[in-house]
């Protein structure tokens, strides 16, 4: 590998998305795609492995999340940054990858013109923000949001809630959770009763409902049948 280009993970869980940032990438000469990735469990291993200068990360992934998976590798992987590129783009979905501390927040209508220079400007430390995104967050900042939206806002939760819900919410049992965070299922029970008293949730099915509406989970797609 050329030390002189700045390296790149691509984490997405559609191959097709994949391939097309990896081909826009590569065709910069400073830029080198070095691994791809299509969950958060796979970003997540993957960065420790080859310690990337910058990921690009999709937010809505099965298994793990971008916000979960973002978390864990800032945490895990010194000096490597992260970039937010999704179809969703929201206030919720980018005040908490910006809070998780992303290097920036890109749509992905606009990774043919935006990416290349976004990722030069993540190895440099500058954040990067689509122009829609940076004109709302300014908008946002002259205004709050109402007492109900806070109410049920998921930056009231900690980050091991977070990962706590989406867990649960994805269908995995106490124990399953407990074993894929490392934890006790007491701790999971409790970090999911938390959860609840907060949002004001306390069926399996409302959490579901709610961690799909904010990106939390992805929603499933029906496989059709196979027909023998």
């Amino acid at each position: 590998m050329n030390t002189s280009k700045i390296s790149v993970l691509l984490a997405d869980d559609h191959t097709v998305v994949r391939e097309g940032l990896k081909a826009l990438l590569n065709a910069n000469g400073d830029l080198n795609v070095v691994g791809e990735a299509a969950n958060g469990e796979q970003a997540v291993a993957l960065a420790k492995k080859i310690s990337p200068d910058v990921v690009v990360m999709d937010i809505a992934m099965p298994f793990m999340n971008g916000l979960m998976a973002a978390r864990q590798i800032l945490r895990a992987v010194p000096g490597v940054k992260v970039l937010v590129l999704s179809s969703y783009d929201d206030e919720e979905c980018v005040k908490e990858m910006m809070a998780a501390g992303v290097s920036g927040f890109l749509t992905k209508q606009t990774a043919a013109n935006e990416l290349p220079q976004a990722i030069r400007n993540a190895r440099r430390g500058v954040q990067s923000l689509s122009a829609g995104i940076a004109q709302r967050m300014r908008n946002q900042r002259q205004s709050s949001f109402t007492e109900a939206c806070e109410s049920k806002s998921p930056s009231q939760l900690t980050s091991r809630e977070l990962e706590v819900l989406q867990l649960i919410a994805d269908g995995s049992s106490n124990k399953e959770a407990a074993v894929k965070l490392g934890i006790s299922i007491k701790t999971i029970e409790k970090h999911r009763q938390q959860v609840m008293n907060k949002l004001n949730i306390h069926e399996i099915a409302g959490l579901t409902r709610y961690a799909l509406s904010r990106n939390i989970i992805e929603r499933k797609v029906p496989q059709p049948l196979s027909r023998n």
